[in-house]
């Protein structure tokens, strides 16, 4: 069987380029790495930490619905956080960024922040048990 390494990039269509860019680099703390644009698309890429890619890109044209993890695809996206204390600090990172978030919800496997991108897009920091 031929074999992966891991995940790459991750590319999520926004319905507003430069509204999710910036978002984005707030809860990331730092700007895109690239752009690319092309005749049907624009696209700004953020290097992860740990070497994974997301590219948010804007298509022409863009349909207006909003994300639902309801719907076949992704559920949501969920970025690894060390321990409690940083997910803390992340709880309070937002909220003093005025994004909006459900707080800490323990489950049995962990520890969750949930919170959403402009177009709705389901977003966790998460920490394992």
């Amino acid at each position: 069987m031929p074999r992966f390494t891991g995940i790459h990039h991750l590319a999520l269509t926004v319905s507003n380029l430069d509204t999710s860019a910036a978002f984005y680099q707030l809860v990331f703390g730092f700007p895109p790495t690239d752009e690319l644009d092309g005749e049907k698309l624009h696209r700004r890429l953020f290097a992860l930490p740990g070497g994974v890619n997301i590219g948010l890109t804007e298509h022409t044209p863009t349909t207006t619905e909003r994300f639902t993890p309801f719907r076949p695809g992704m559920d949501h996206l969920g970025f690894a956080v060390e321990n409690i204390e940083e997910l803390q600090r992340w709880a309070e990172y937002l909220t003093g960024a005025a994004i909006d978030h459900c707080g800490l919800i323990e489950a049995d496997y962990g520890t969750a922040l949930s919170f959403k991108d402009p177009d709705g897009v389901a977003l966790e920091f998460f920490v394992s048990m």
